[in-house]
């Protein structure tokens, strides 16, 4: 179990990391969007798509990170008041009863909606936006995938972290 939260733990700060340059490129692309927009009063409907293409990449990346350094939206009004052995106990319950079935049931869901999008080289319904949609689909699995592994990891912490008083 040590090697595995180690290695997943290791690979998620990793990408983390890697994920966190797109949120410095999708700024610098707003702010050119800004530009043109209301400086130059040319607007590009490519731009505007590829601003929430990043968008989605960084948010659907950056989950497993996020769960990692436990910085996820979560109601702690009780929570907070808990032993570190409770909250142990809330994060493996809550990973096996929520996370890590959501995560399968969404990889499972989006199979057959990103392989139509590829065998049709879905694009944007939008004239002059991106080609290649059926990229940005296919991140939907590959980020539940990654956020599943770290949600396995959290639950082996959360065991290890039971097991460990007694």
């Amino acid at each position: 179990m040590k090697a595995y939260v180690n290695a997943i733990d290791k690979f998620s700060e990793r990408t983390g990391s890697l994920i966190s340059w797109v949120s410095f490129i999708l700024v610098l692309v707003v702010c050119y969007d800004v530009f043109t927009r209301y400086i130059l009063k040319e607007s590009s409907v490519a731009l505007q798509e590829l601003e929430w293409h990043l968008f989605a990449l960084l948010f659907l990346i950056a989950a497993p990170y996020t769960l990692l350094k436990d910085e996820h939206v979560r109601v702690d009004v009780l929570y907070t008041k808990f032993s570190p052995k409770g909250k142990a106990w809330v994060n493996l319950a809550g990973s096996l009863l929520f996370l890590i079935p959501f995560c399968i049931l969404i990889i499972i869901s989006v199979k057959e909606f990103v392989l139509q999008s590829f065998i049709f080289r879905e694009t944007s319904p939008n004239p002059g936006g991106l080609p290649a949609r059926y990229i940005i689909k296919a991140v939907i699995p590959i980020s539940f995938l990654l956020l599943l592994l770290e949600g396995i990891s959290l639950a082996f912490k959360s065991l290890l972290n039971i097991k460990k008083d007694k």
